[in-house]
């Protein structure tokens, strides 16, 4: 097997070694096609051979960095900017790129350095100005940071995420009312990102607002219902509120959507331990320690609550493993004293007793001395008690301190400070920002990206039947959720591709590698060779469906990339049309990745030849649901909204549970202003799996 992976490797080694050396240029396209698409694995085996061919050229060393940041390499990433800044300094996007990389390996001040070079060269950039300004904060420098979100909001006096962000640095500072002042703003001109509520309900919670804390969580939620932190932390302020009963339903909630998520579950228990609900409780605590087998303080509460069921050898075993790592913990002794009792270990028992007894006189001496060094502190009772009554409720999630195995589980406070700044600096470096997305287009793929809520793929009768000759060494599916692929499949797809090269090479009429082999080109984002190979299939074979439809799929991806790089690299993934809700709550406005104002003629042609594509299925299959709901989304994306509803229609016509179908379709009429339909289908929507659907709805019903 090894010998075998090894010949693999080398046949793909040598196929796009050869490839380079005819065309670099191209190469470096398609390794930017992958990066487009978020193929980045294979992206990056596009830009080494391009470097390998020609070391001296700048861009394939930054677009394998862009790879190597989403892949989170960040030390990769900065070398590889660093390799590109050398061939050409004025590659500002490199500067960029490498300041992030610097930012994520909390190197503050080479991450300074790389934005403030950036933007000598590219003033007024928003993306360098905004990290420019985080990184201050993260060198803790705030004079810095406060002038750079000054020249920020001078040049950008609506972007709300710079309000944002200079909220959570007074936050950091202890200014809670510049910071709140600062959250309102950002509110104010934004009122339908989530984010913005959730960090002002965690402001709210800290100044003891509960109130006001909860308004702003239930607002968060009912404009991102799938986001699980949201409802921890209003569970944490509906315990504090004593409404036990709510915070258990958002613990419910949480753990419906992650039944991993481990505060969700070992808050839960401790919730259904203290209403009696024991049983449950240990269901829970088995969870997390099966999850994280190092969690004493799970390991303790269900020690106690197997001694309340009867379980006394469990409990025990438990209190053992608590007690090894905490061997001062005086309450362990007590309960496992107990516990031993209970089955008649008197000899255990009392040393247990015992042993506890001594460390409870050594801790009353011990508490005697402090109270007598504590008669000097300035601090007044009223004003202890107060502060310990809110630390007495919750723990953060890396306090080990055991003494706390009762509390809630909060974000640690500085895994709470991080994420606010995370999103800043995290994450694609070429889009940000992205509103809501109407569901893609469908593709005949080997791979596809699985889902927890719904299956992806697609039954179809067309689909079966070209399964079923098992001319392709794989499954092809039918999803509009592909998948990047792994090294070990990009391996797989060139040596396929040389395969069906030596098949067409002894039979130029074989369709079948024609079209096996377009499949592959089209996985490895060779878009050109992809619809050269449909387009030689359907020579043969005038109708052979799927390759229409894949053509038709794949020229939109070219289509789509080549506008991308017209643009600046920080938009270059917007590769879905996107809604942006408006403010009269009647209708939205759509971003499509075709607008007609910006289309040349170039693009009209390709354009048309994709239409004419899907007309082809249609005429050989009428009944082939998705060229319809394809080709609508290639209408919505050049906000030809009516021929996109009547495509819609046309899908769901002849498939009445085609989610995907009335989710777009109510995006489309959401953007006619035909509110009331728009709504309906995207209830429906909801109701088919398609989840996203339900948080448009709480925005568009809004006030």
């Amino acid at each position: 097997m090894r010998k075998t992976s090894i010949v693999i490797l080398s046949l793909f080694l040598y196929t796009i070694t050869a490839f380079a050396q005819l065309n670099t240029d191209r190469v470096l396209a398609i390794g930017q096609n992958a990066l487009y698409f978020e193929d980045y694995v294979l992206s990056i085996q596009y830009f080494n051979q391009v470097i390998k061919a020609k070391p001296w050229m700048a861009e394939p060393y930054f677009y394998r960095a862009v790879a190597k940041v989403n892949l989170e390499d960040f030390k990769g990433a900065e070398e590889d900017c660093s390799m590109s800044l050398k061939r050409n300094p004025f590659l500002v996007r490199a500067y960029y790129a490498r300041g992030i990389s610097y930012q994520n390996m909390e190197e503050y001040d080479k991450a300074i350095a790389d934005y403030r070079k950036g933007l000598e060269l590219q003033p007024e950039d928003k993306d360098m100005m905004t990290n420019l300004a985080v990184a201050c904060i993260q060198e803790k420098n705030y004079e810095k940071a406060k002038q750079a979100f000054d020249e920020l909001i001078s040049a950008y006096p609506n972007y709300s995420r710079a309000y944002m962000t200079r909220g959570a640095m007074y936050i950091d500072r202890g200014d809670t009312i510049k910071a709140l002042q600062d959250y309102n703003k950002a509110i104010e001109l934004d009122p339908y990102e989530a984010p913005e509520y959730g960090y002002r309900a965690i402001l709210y919670y800290q100044m003891n607002d509960f109130d006001k804390a909860l308004a702003d969580l239930n607002e968060a939620i009912r404009l991102n219902n799938r986001e699980a932190g949201y409802y921890i932390n209003r569970g944490l302020v509906r315990y504090q509120m004593n409404n036990l009963r709510g915070a258990m339903a958002d613990y419910d909630q949480v753990i419906d959507m992650n039944s991993q998520n481990l505060i969700a579950r070992f808050n839960r228990g401790l919730l259904r331990f203290q209403v009696g609900d024991n049983n449950r409780a240990i269901e829970d605590f088995d969870v997390v320690l099966k999850l994280e087998p190092e969690n004493y303080m799970a390991y303790y509460n269900r020690a106690l609550l197997r001694f309340e069921t009867g379980n006394f050898v469990g409990s025990i075993s438990d209190y053992d493993k608590v007690l090894t790592k905490y061997p001062k913990f005086l309450p362990g002794y007590f309960s496992r004293a107990e516990a031993k009792r209970k089955i008649h270990d008197k000899v255990g028992a009392d040393k247990d007793y015992w042993t506890a007894v001594t460390m409870e006189q050594e801790e009353r001496e011990r508490r005697k001395n402090e109270k007598l060094q504590a008669q000097n502190d300035q601090t007044t009772d009223k004003e202890k008690g107060k502060d310990q009554n809110k630390e007495d409720k919750i723990r953060e999630q890396s306090d080990e301190n055991i003494e706390k195995f009762n509390r809630l589980v909060v974000y640690d406070k500085e895994e709470e400070r991080k994420r606010k700044y995370q999103s800043e600096i995290r994450g694609r470096v070429q889009n940000r920002n992205v509103k809501v997305n109407i569901e893609p287009m469908f593709i005949l793929t080997y791979y596809e990206k699985g889902s927890e809520v719904r299956n992806l793929a697609r039954y179809n009768k067309t689909v079966e039947a070209l399964n079923n000759r098992r001319f392709l060494e794989k499954k092809l599916l039918l999803t509009n959720h592909e998948a990047a692929l792994t090294s070990e499949q990009i391996q797989e797809r060139f040596k396929s591709i040389n395969d069906y090269s030596s098949r067409i090479a002894k039979n130029s009429s074989d369709v079948d590698a024609f079209f096996g082999r377009a499949i592959d080109y089209m996985l490895v984002q060779d878009f050109n060779s992809a619809i050269e190979d449909f387009t030689k299939v359907i020579e043969l074979d005038s109708n052979y469906l799927p390759a229409y439809f894949n053509r038709a799929a794949v020229r939109y991806k070219r289509l789509i990339y080549n506008r991308s790089k017209n643009r600046t690299l920080e938009n270059t993934l917007d590769n879905s049309t996107t809604f942006n809700l408006s403010k009269n709550h009647n209708a939205i406005s759509s971003k499509g990745t075709m607008s007609s104002q910006i289309k040349n003629e170039n693009e009209t042609y390709e354009h048309e030849l994709i239409v004419r594509d899907y007309g082809r299925v249609i005429s050989i299959n009428p009944d082939f649901v998705y060229a319809y709901f394809n080709r609508a989304n290639l209408f919505c994306a050049e906000h030809d909204f009516r021929a996109a509803v009547a495509d819609y229609n046309e899908a769901i016509r002849h498939e009445r549970d085609f989610g995907e179908a009335y989710f777009n379709r109510g995006l489309a009429r959401l953007s006619m202003g035909d509110s009331d339909r728009g709504i309906s289908d995207l209830s429906k929507a909801g109701e088919l799996g398609i989840i996203n659907a339900y948080s448009i709805i709480k925005r568009m019903s809004s006030k």
